[in-house]
C-alpha cells in the first residue's frame, strides 16, 4: 500500500504526537487571529463560536492526510477543497491565493518549529521534507503561487510574515473569544506557549514578551513524558469538553 507520507517520515513523527501537535496548535491560533482575510473564517460564524473546535477540525485534517493511505489523502484535500469553495459561493468571492498559502505555511512553519522546541533541531532535508509534503497538500488544493523549493519558501515565509498580518478588531474579539472557551488559566498558558513557538513579528504584533515563562518549564515537562505522566499536562492546557479530542492525538488515525 502507498501512503501519502512515508511511513518512516519526519513529518509522521511530527504529528504523531499530541505535544508537538498542541504546540502546532498553539501557534496556528496566534497567527491565525493575525491573518488579514480572517474574515473569511468569521464568515460562517463557526470560528468566533468555536475557536478551539475549529483549529481541531484543521489539526484534525492534517493528520488524516499525514497517515493516509495515497488515494485517502487525495480525498480528504479535495474535501477540504470543496468545503473552501461552498463557503467562496455562498459569499460570492474567492479567499485570495496569499490567504490560503498562508495557512499552508503555517503548518511547515509551526510542524519544525514545534518539533525544534520539544525534541531536537531538525535538518535541511528533514525541513525541506515537511515543506515538501504540505507543499502537495496545496497543491492539490489548487493554490497559486506556491514556492518551488523549500530555500524559496522560506523567502516568501518572510515576505508573508511582512506583508499580510495584521491586528484587527477580529484579532481582539478572536482572542477574547480564546479566553471565554480557556478560561483564564488556560488562557495563560496559551499566550506563554503562542510566546514561546510563534515567529517573532507574530509576537510583536499581538504584543508578547520575546521569551515565553514556559521555557523552563520545558525540561520537567520531558521528564513528564518519560514517565507517561504528559497526559495530565495536556488534560489541563484543554478544558474538559475537549478531553475525546485530547486522547486522540497521541494515536494514529485510522
Amino acid at each position: 500500500m502507498e501512503y501519502f507520507v512515508d511511513k518512516g517520515s519526519i513529518v509522521r513523527k511530527i504529528w504523531g504526537k499530541g505535544d508537538t501537535i498542541l504546540f502546532i496548535f498553539a501557534g496556528a491560533s496566534a497567527e491565525f487571529a493575525l491573518n488579514k482575510a480572517v474574515d473569511w473564517l468569521y464568515f460562517t460564524g463557526r470560528l468566533p463560536a468555536d475557536p478551539l473546535g475549529r483549529l481541531f477540525s484543521t489539526v484534525s485534517y492534517a493528520r488524516q492526510i499525514v497517515f493516509s493511505e495515497k488515494q485517502a489523502a487525495w480525498k480528504a484535500i479535495d474535501t477540504m477543497a470543496a468545503i473552501h469553495g461552498a463557503v467562496e459561493a455562498k459569499r460570492s468571492a474567492r479567499i485570495p491565493d496569499w490567504a490560503y498559502r498562508g495557512v499552508l505555511f503555517m503548518l511547515i512553519d509551526y510542524s519544525i518549529r514545534s518539533y525544534e522546541v520539544l525534541e531536537r533541531k531538525l535538518t535541511k532535508t528533514e525541513k525541506q521534507e515537511v515543506f515538501y509534503v504540505f507543499n502537495r497538500v496545496g497543491s492539490r488544493m489548487g493554490i497559486n503561487g506556491l514556492p518551488e523549493s523549500f530555500d524559496a519558501w522560506v523567502k516568501m515565509r518572510k515576505e508573508h510574515l511582512q506583508q499580510d498580518l495584521v491586528k484587527s478588531l477580529h484579532t481582539e474579539d478572536l482572542f477574547r473569544q480564546y479566553r471565554k472557551h480557556l478560561g483564564p488559566i488556560r488562557y495563560r498558558l496559551l499566550i506563554e506557549g503562542q510566546t514561546l513557538i510563534a515567529p517573532g513579528k507574530v509576537k510583536k504584533l499581538l504584543g508578547f514578551r520575546k521569551i515565553s515563562l514556559l521555557k523552563p518549564v520545558l525540561s520537567v515537562y520531558k521528564l513528564s513524558r518519560n514517565m507517561n505522566a504528559d497526559w495530565l499536562l495536556k488534560a489541563m492546557i484543554l478544558p474538559p469538553a475537549y478531553k475525546s479530542e485530547i486522547k486522540a492525538l497521541d494515536n494514529i488515525p485510522a
